[in-house]
């Protein structure tokens, strides 16, 4: 299956980030990619009120990314707000195209860093796989990625891949975090893991620096089930197109057969 990780900064009009979203699945479409995936919050970005912007899963914007989806033949997956109860709302993943539709609501939320995600994001219930050019693929977002249950989970599903949008915080220390959890859950897992992070709005900016809220630090990667990263970008937007071998899956999972030898 070829995939294609859409590393873009969203802004705070859905509209427009509708439409960033659009013209990168369309280059993606042009590369041959059957799977877009996009950040964490690519509907509007953190630091905004999600009150006021979250819609449901038949509202305009979805409809919007499910119209783009088809018309470029090809399943998205991108990060959402929809309305939840308590006033809050969910971090919501929006999987579509020719191959599937399903949603994830994000289960661990980030109460970390001096961040209280819980305060405004109700968390989901549910472990979420879909199907993706015949590769059984697994839904994550962003601090779901320091658990690695949630990438077992996946795997006991018969997920090959992990797709883990995100908008990753930045601070000291946070981009070694950002690559090292990505490769230890492929090797939890022996998953293929697509990490696709937000480019943070000042790409010049020191990613080591903490921000008052999660805007993204940029560097997606795709990580191999041995845990190798295989494609990885900047601080810069950027769209990276690769291969996911669902047999190299296979054979790693012969050589280090932790799914089978697990004892807990």
């Amino acid at each position: 299956m070829r995939i294609a990780l859409c590393q873009f900064t969203a802004g705070g009009d859905p509209q427009e980030n509708l439409r960033a979203v659009d013209e990168l699945a369309g280059r993606a479409a042009a590369e041959g990619a059957q799977l877009a995936v996009f950040p964490e919050a690519t509907m509007v970005c953190f630091g905004v009120p999600l009150g006021p912007v979250a819609e449901p899963l038949d509202g305009p914007w979805a409809e919007g990314l499910r119209e783009l989806a088809r018309r470029h033949g090809l399943t998205v997956v991108a990060g959402m707000f929809t309305p939840a109860e308590d006033d809050r709302v969910a971090n919501t993943l929006l999987a579509t195209g020719p191959d599937a539709e399903v949603f994830y609501d994000k289960i661990h939320l980030y109460d970390a860093f001096g961040f209280r995600e819980s305060d405004t994001v109700a968390p989901g219930q549910r472990v979420v796989t879909l199907d993706v050019a015949g590769v059984r693929t697994g839904l994550a977002t962003c601090y779901d990625v320091r658990f690695p249950e949630l990438f077992r989970a996946h795997a006991d599903a018969g997920a090959q891949l992990s797709v883990v949008p995100a908008s990753w915080g930045a601070g000291p220390g946070k981009l070694d975090h950002w690559s090292l959890l990505a490769r230890a859950r492929a090797l939890d897992a022996t998953v293929w893991v697509a990490a696709v992070d937000q480019a943070p709005p000042d790409p010049e900016a020191d990613i080591e620096e903490r921000t008052e809220a999660p805007t993204g630090i940029g560097h997606s990667l795709l990580v191999a089930p041995d845990g190798s990263v295989r494609q990885e970008a900047g601080t810069a937007p950027e769209l990276l197109v690769a291969d996911v071998d669902v047999d190299e899956v296979e054979r790693v999972r012969r050589a280090v057969a932790v799914l089978d030898n697990r004892r807990l």
